[in-house]
């Protein structure tokens, strides 16, 4: 009889175990969808720089629609996906808004960086809180901080995206230009002796003969977000902190302006002391990629794997004559922190299926189908859940970009982008500030402190207009 009872206790016991794992592995549970709308949900979709991203997402959709309690109606379709270039994207949605009759779930590239900020500020996207309080647990801190932005409408901050992916910025250098001028490849990590590391490496190439490599190719133009994106890590590096962490601006701290003025001139100097290619001053987002590959630029950096990646198809170059490289550790001596960007899907207010765009995105963002999406961008972008970093297409050693540029999101510090402490600031990124008052020094001729000063003058604007 003891023995009947122990074995039904611990029988009673492993049940609840395996209850337990199994929630842990997927959390999604189709809704119940009988009353809602049967129209077919629409999709608008970034087309991917690699075309597994794209099969990868057509699989998930394709997956979705068979285990949606909707499709027992064979008359319909679930869904309805249609991609789109980056441009033609913005265009297209931006049009869409003003007819209102905008997709039902949205995912651009660029949202993060201006629009959705902005949309969630307007009252224009859905509450996603029930799509992401499920998986929570499974995202890294900057990746759910990125999507819990202000409502004006409710005076409320809630979730109003879906986080996906990530980038970063990455410093790439040719390898196979060190050699050939017998540079010595020991690249320091302390901030200073880094940074002169790249102006005596150029040094000795123009002793050589060789005038026409630049050390680093740093975007100076205002057309450029590259050239924003760089700036903002440069701050970082030096503590500049322009919000507290309730979103106001620090701007009125003179500790802060005069960080501000420290961090441009010490970007501001490698092109006036003629380390930068001259051209950089009319660079668009591409140019400081077409630079680096034609071999005029020694070191880049670039937001993205996109150089490395666009190399993938000649091993030699891949994995030979181009290495990627982490950050030095900051002026303070700390290790780098990184500023990511966080890739996000948005359902729209308006949508006439919000509980079923729900429920897609519910199912999306289940490890077990993000993690073929992230990994179908080959590198271009990384997981923003630390359990994915787990697979072996971003542990492995062998590659020399995707497996050092892992370790800056999974081993390194990280934080969101100011536009999630509050929208206003995604003006500051639309208007490229930064790019502008770079221009200003390295163009008009101004000083780093009269163009900060206008720099703070138009973000306060900004950030009066925004609250009016």
């Amino acid at each position: 009889m003891r023995l009947r009872k122990y074995l039904f206790i611990l029988l009673l016991l492993l049940s609840l175990l395996l209850a337990t794992c199994t929630n842990n592995i997927n959390t999604y549970k189709p809704p119940n969808l009988e009353n809602t709308e049967k129209s077919p949900l629409t999709i608008w979709w970034n087309r991917g720089y690699y075309v597994q991203q794209d099969e990868a997402l057509e699989q998930v959709v394709n997956q979705w629609q068979d285990a949606s309690p909707q499709q027992k109606d064979t008359n319909k379709s679930n869904a309805k996906l249609f991609f789109y270039s980056e441009d033609d994207l913005l265009n297209e949605i931006i049009k869409a808004l003003e007819k209102g009759n905008p997709p039902d779930i949205l995912f651009s590239e660029r949202t993060d960086f201006t629009l959705g900020p902005r949309w969630a500020w307007e009252g224009k996207l859905a509450d996603v809180s029930d799509v992401i309080q499920p998986v929570k647990d499974y995202y890294n801190r900057s990746a759910i901080s990125s999507v819990y932005l202000y409502n004006n409408t409710t005076k409320q901050r809630s979730y109003y995206a879906v986080p996906l992916k990530q980038q970063t910025i990455h410093i790439h250098y040719w390898r196979e230009l060190f050699h050939n001028a017998g540079v010595r490849e020991e690249i320091p990590q302390e901030w200073d002796a880094f940074w002169k590391f790249w102006k005596e490496a150029q040094d000795t190439l123009r002793q050589q003969g060789q005038q026409d490599i630049y050390s680093i190719g740093l975007p100076m133009s205002a057309d450029s977000s590259d050239t924003y994106f760089a700036f903002e890590q440069a701050l970082e590096a030096y503590d500049v902190q322009l919000l507290d962490e309730n979103g106001l601006l620090l701007l009125d701290n003179p500790e802060v302006r005069q960080g501000l003025i420290t961090t441009l001139d010490w970007y501001t100097n490698f092109y006036q002391e003629g380390y930068v290619p001259p051209v950089a001053v009319d660079w668009l987002n591409a140019d400081n990629n077409t630079a680096f590959l034609n071999r005029t630029a020694l070191m880049t950096l670039n937001p993205s794997l996109s150089i490395p990646g666009s190399q993938r198809e000649d091993e030699d170059i891949y994995r030979n004559q181009i290495a990627t490289i982490e950050f030095p550790n900051e002026p303070d001596g700390e290790a780098p922190k990184y500023l990511v960007s966080v890739k996000q899907a948005v359902i729209f207010a308006s949508s006439k299926n919000q509980q079923v765009a729900k429920d897609f995105l519910s199912y999306l963002v289940q490890p077990e189908h993000l993690g073929p999406y992230v990994k179908g961008a080959v590198g271009r972008y990384f997981p923003v859940m630390p359990q994915l970093w787990e697979d072996s297409f971003w542990q492995d050693p062998d590659d020399p970009h995707v497996w050092v540029a892992a370790k800056q999101f999974s081993k390194g510090s990280t934080r969101p982008i100011y536009q999630a402490l509050n929208s206003a600031y995604s003006m500051v990124q639309s208007k490229n500030i930064w790019g502008k008052a770079i221009e200003r020094v390295v163009v008009d001729g101004l000083s780093s402190e009269e163009a900060i000063d206008e720099a703070i003058n138009r973000i306060k604007e900004i950030f009066v207009e925004w609250a009016e």
